[in-house]
């Protein structure tokens, strides 16, 4: 009998797929790498198995950092496994090649990159021939068990999906022809004085950059300017009303920072303060009303600009709560997705959803949903229901499926998008806007009033909309006004003109920048425009907060709180890229194109030969730019330094590479320079000036070796007695150098305490406190003892005082100048003598906020569970039939009860000896597991993803390594009796 196999993008939806079958094509067998039955047989990847290469032949090893090798153009591409998942891409081969499996179903998520895991798998397996089994597409928009039966019943033919695929195989092409060639030539540019300087660009991250940094340098740049407003108080016979100057007759110039309502000196806001103080005005006024509709359905990105908005969740975190909303939960329909529409037929369903948020004891959610149903709301709407809007995928909507269990996180975004769906639904909020002008003739004032006469769609958020609607500001806006009678007088009480400034635009946040992105750097505000813009975007939906964070991870961008601001690292490549002129590089607009032309392939309407040879040309002229580029130095903006020269007092500058005196007024430079970026970490300017006032700066993290490992370091500035100046030199402490040379170590310190490993004297030694038996001492000249802790961590100042605790009581005070490495931010800790670790590490501090309450279950199923007494595993399984029916709306005492913490495994012998013996369910075992690696430092340096195991991890692993997504898999086998 023949087969069909079904690969999916991950295992939990090879998991969803088999329990969404079963009932219509039997029961499924679990194997150890896939489920079957006698019509499937069901496996997954784990996100990408496979991954592109250059062919050996035209693979570079040595000597690729240089221009000799450059470009790198192969006429095709090999691929490779990737190393991590070799294991997983094996197994799903192996099912490919069976002999009874005559054709495939790509069911990987429904995307371009999705399509491309899929297409990658299925060339590798063939090998140097296709595998020539006939493929279908399984396109999902929701996981609920009937979205993927129905999906069955309505797979995609080969024919359908070849634009997808073309375009997902020339997006990684064009990804690594720009980033290879790039990447390579920058840093064979940067380099080539010396040293090693990796400079990374990308198709899309570098684009995403500019924004940034263009952004930062009009904030650099912009000069504040004084203004005016005068702002009065009328008094009419039914009360007081406020107002603001205004000039009728003023139109748009050229000076963007002009407005009817400013003056730019302050003799003239007093001049009409004066003329108008104390006297009488005429009021006419205008009524109208006006409406304010619901905004779109969520896409990915709009979503992620109000989550950032909102909550502050970074673009990466949304994607990944929406991806578990969709995925885990079955809750949300498929998040990545670049529509604002539903399709045309989707009224039914829209109906069902409605019926299913007012039936779901979701209290918060439920009376707007009926209300919506009271009143016929859900019905026929071009703006709703377009399917000339819907590409691949339609909006992001809740399903039919009302979730449980969720975590505060996801309920907040869940109730984000189900707010927004219903809102979409309801009638235009309806507002009455004044528009009231006093004059004091010559001078006009104006006050406007907005007065909500029905909220409509604003009732399904509350007071917390009402504050933000259109013009809901204090002041001119917004408020409730006095009336005043035809023809009355009123009397000017009071007259202030106000000084103000003018503001430079603001720096990013995630949230605007995701908007940049999608609009390819141009400012559009409306929704609707947006949408129409938004093919010619950075990026797309589902790539846009990786590419965020890796510009993040590559320490080109930092964030500070909700900005997003650039390095000087960032400004130095946009610099060479500027004084390059590689224009593609630098100009989003320019990229966007190419992103348009990309979705013009998935929709047929261009080859993909034609996109791949406009991208070679890209690549030749980007290598050929930098190559041949003959000048000392790159044009640019840059800075004078505050602090003066160490060696003769004159000016410090900048330039390309170096900061290098220039001599004091009327004299040359004496030589004196250091290099912008030693080891790879390029010195922000407040830094090169520290640097230069106190000749030493740090510890500083983000340098380089040669080999590539990071590591920490001060810098100072020292003189050199045989080049008569100053040069710039790491410095590790006088104990690395007392270490390494084995020169006898004296303290002249009072001991701080007693050494938590072997009870001997800590001192104080270079830039750490020590043990005495971990350095060369007249007592004992070979050390025997590893205990060290730093004197500053994370930019924290640890005080002898602090360290004396430490070993008196175990941990130190709580302290508050933490900054993290990743994020940037200050964090407050504890440092705390590990004993299992053998090292001083982070305590933190419980939170002012208790933990989130585990979701009750029914009292049903508690009420079964308690009485047949049974495990937490029979139990769970009893409560299924009761779980299923509705939620009431009151909670029993029996759900409000805590939920046992017992339902757990006890682990084997082996992995006892890891995480203790106390039963523990599977993913509390991953995080003691991880926790026990961390601490034990077992993660290879090399690849963070695989762990060398120790004597214990030996006994758990059966094997001397094992990859960070087989521990879950290897821990199955060690729980195995029921706690």
């Amino acid at each position: 009998m023949t087969k069909t196999l079904v690969i999916a993008e991950k295992p939990s939806v090879a998991q969803d797929i088999v329990r969404a079958l079963t009932p219509v094509a039997g029961k499924f067998e679990k194997h150890e790498d896939h489920f079957e039955n006698d019509r499937y047989v069901v496996t997954s990847a784990v996100g990408h198995l496979v991954e592109i290469q250059a062919p050996e032949q035209f693979d570079v090893k040595r000597g690729k950092w240089s221009f000799a090798h450059l470009p790198v153009i192969p006429p095709y591409f090999d691929l490779k496994p990737v190393d991590k998942t070799k294991t997983r891409l094996n197994a799903v081969v192996k099912q490919a090649k069976r002999k009874d499996v005559t054709d495939l179903i790509n069911a990987c998520d429904a995307g371009r990159e999705g399509e491309l895991i899929f297409r990658l798998i299925e060339q590798y397996a063939g090998g140097a021939k296709p595998l020539g089994k006939p493929v279908k597409r399984l396109w999902l928009q929701s996981m609920t068990p009937q979205a993927i039966r129905d999906g069955f019943d309505a797979l995609r033919s080969e024919q359908q999906m070849a634009g997808l695929a073309s375009a997902a195989r020339s997006r990684s092409e064009a990804d690594w022809l720009v980033g290879i060639n790039g990447t390579r030539a920058m840093t064979a540019f940067n380099s080539r004085d010396g040293g090693f300087f990796l400079t990374t660009v990308g198709r899309v991250q570098t684009p995403t950059l500019s924004l940034v940094v263009e952004r930062e340098e009009k904030i650099r740049k912009f000069i504040s300017r004084d203004y005016w407003e005068i702002h009065a108080t009328f008094g009419a016979q039914a009360g007081e009303y406020p107002a603001k100057w205004f000039d009728p007759k003023w139109k748009k110039s050229e000076d963007v920072e002009a407005r009817a309502d400013r003056v730019w000196s302050a003799a003239e806001a007093q001049a009409i303060a004066n003329a108008v103080r104390g006297k009488q005005a005429t009021v006419t006024e205008e009524s109208k009303p006006t409406t304010q509709a619901s905004p779109l359905l969520f896409d990915l990105t709009s979503l992620q600009r109000e989550a950032n908005g909102k909550f502050g969740f970074s673009a990466k975190t949304t994607l990944a709560l929406a991806q578990s909303l969709y995925e885990r939960h079955k809750a949300l329909t498929y998040p990545r997705t670049d529509s604002r529409a539903l399709p045309e037929d989707y009224l039914p369903v829209a109906k069902q959803t409605f019926e299913m948020l007012a039936d779901s004891g979701m209290r918060h959610l439920a009376p707007h949903a009926l209300t919506a149903l009271n009143n016929n709301y859900v019905r026929p709407s071009k703006r709703i229901f377009d399917n000339s809007k819907v590409s691949d995928h339609f909006a992001i909507i809740p399903t039919l499926q009302a979730p449980s269990g969720l975590s505060e996180a996801e309920q907040k975004l869940y109730d984000l998008v189900v707010r927004r769906f219903m809102a979409v639904f309801f009638p235009s909020a309806e507002y009455t806007v004044t528009t009231r002008i006093s004059t004091v003739a010559p001078h006009s004032f104006k006050t406007e009033g907005k007065v909500l006469v029905k909220p409509g769609w604003l009732a399904i958020y509350g007071k917390e909309a009402a504050d933000e609607v259109e013009g809901g500001k204090d002041g001119d806006k917004g408020q409730n006004l006095v009336p005043v009678k035809p023809g009355e007088m009123v009397n000017t009480l009071a007259v202030d003109p106000k000084g103000l400034k003018t503001k430079p635009p603001a720096r990013y946040s995630e949230a605007t920048l995701l908007g940049a992105m999608e609009s390819a750097g141009k400012q559009i505000d409306d929704d609707e425009l947006r949408e129409a813009m938004q093919e010619k975007g950075l990026g797309t939906p589902a790539t846009r907060a990786a590419i965020i964070e890796g510009l993040l991870t590559e320490k080109y961008m930092l964030r500070e709180g909700r900005e997003i601001i650039p390095t000087a690292k960032a400004f130095q490549l946009m610099t060479l890229l500027r004084g390059l002129e590689v224009e593609e590089l630098c100009r989003a607009d320019l990229t966007g194109e190419w992103e348009f032309k990309l979705s013009q392939m998935e929709k047929g309407l261009l080859s993909r030969e034609a996109f791949m040879q406009q991208i070679a040309a890209m690549t030749e002229r980007m290598v050929k730019k930098a190559k041949e580029y003959d000048r000392d130095t790159i044009p640019g903006d840059y800075a004078t330094l505050e602090s003066p020269c160490p060696n003769c007092g004159g000016v410090v500058k900048e330039n390309y590479r170096r900061f290098a005196c220039v001599g004091k007024p009327g004299a040359e430079g004496c030589g004196f320079s250091f290099g912008k970026s030693p080891a790879g970490r390029t010195f922000e300017t407040a830094e090169a000036n520290a640097l230069l006032r106190d000749k030493k700066i740090g510890p500083l993290e983000g340098f380089r070796s040669k080999a590539g490992w990071p590591f920490t370091s001060e810098i100072v500035i020292k003189y050199d007695d045989e080049a008569h100046n100053y040069k710039l030199e790491f410095d590790f402490g006088d104990d690395k150098k007392g270490e390494e040379s084995g020169e006898i170590v004296e303290f002249e310190d009072a001991s701080l305490g007693a050494c938590p490993i072997c009870g001997s004297e800590v001192h104080e030694h270079g830039s750490n406190f020590v043990c005495s038996k971990a350095v060369p001492t007249a007592a004992q000249p070979t050390p025997n003892c590893t205990f060290k802790s730093g004197k500053i961590i994370l930019q924290q100042p640890v005080e002898r005082e602090q360290m004396t605790k430490l070993l008196e009581t175990g941990k130190t005070d709580l302290l508050d100048k933490f900054v993290s490495m990743r994020t940037r931010r200050a964090f407050k800790a504890h440092l705390a003598w590990d004993k299992e670790a053998g090292k001083v590490n982070f305590e933190f501090a419980p939170s002012k906020f208790p933990p989130r309450k585990p979701a009750a279950a029914g009292a049903a199923a508690k009420s079964i569970a308690a009485k047949a007494g049974k495990t937490a595993a029979s139990a769970k399984k009893a409560a299924k039939p009761a779980a299923a029916k509705k939620a009431p709306a009151t909670k029993t005492a029996a759900a409000k009860a805590p939920r046992k913490a017992a339902a757990g495994k006890a682990p084997s012998a082996a992995l006892a000896a890891v995480i203790g013996a106390e039963p523990v369910a599977r993913p509390e075992a991953v995080k003691k597991m991880w926790e026990y690696i961390k601490a034990h430092n077992l993660q290879d340096p090399k690849d963070k993803r695989t762990i060398v195991a120790d004597d214990k991890l030996r006994a758990v692993f059966g094997k001397d390594s094992a990859g960070m997504f087989e521990l879950a898999g290897i821990l199955g086998n060690h729980l195995g009796g029921e706690g």
